[in-house]
């Protein structure tokens, strides 16, 4: 096989509030050399896709680097294999908080990082989402 799919789900379990029936996973990892392509991380559960009840954007950013950092593990890796991050923020007047509280999660790491300011993501309490690529080395 040419690739696996960690953590697969369903977007009719995980958004009930939405009209969505898509099969999705947390991660896919490609074989060989592992290279781990992690979805938008979001302050949620990864077991039971609730959210955390904060709306400061350090809490946020401390769960969804903490997802990133369980998934990448569970699929083989460690952080130290993180080489792309996608930050997608709702207020650019978080960006310095969250890029803080990123970087407790990434030092000595230094991936390649995009951070863009969107209108909204899935869910309105939300204010932070991050993807992250892993390459686990031979």
């Amino acid at each position: 096989m040419a690739h696996y799919r960690h953590r697969k789900f369903n977007t009719k379990d995980t958004y009930p509030e939405q009209n969505l029936d898509n099969d999705l996973a947390q991660a896919v990892v490609a074989e060989p050399g592992k290279t781990i392509f992690l979805r938008g991380q979001c302050p949620q559960d990864l077991d039971t896709a609730e959210n955390i009840k904060s709306n400061d954007p350090v809490e946020q950013t401390h769960k969804v680097m903490s997802n990133i950092r369980q998934l990448v593990e569970e699929c083989g890796g460690k952080m130290e294999h993180v080489t792309k991050l996608v930050v997608y923020l709702t207020d650019v007047r978080h960006r310095e908080a969250v890029y803080r509280t990123m970087g407790d999660y990434i030092k000595g790491v230094h991936p390649v990082c995009t951070g863009l300011v969107v209108v909204a993501l899935a869910r309105p309490e939300w204010l932070v989402e991050i993807d992250a690529t892993a390459v686990i080395p031979d």
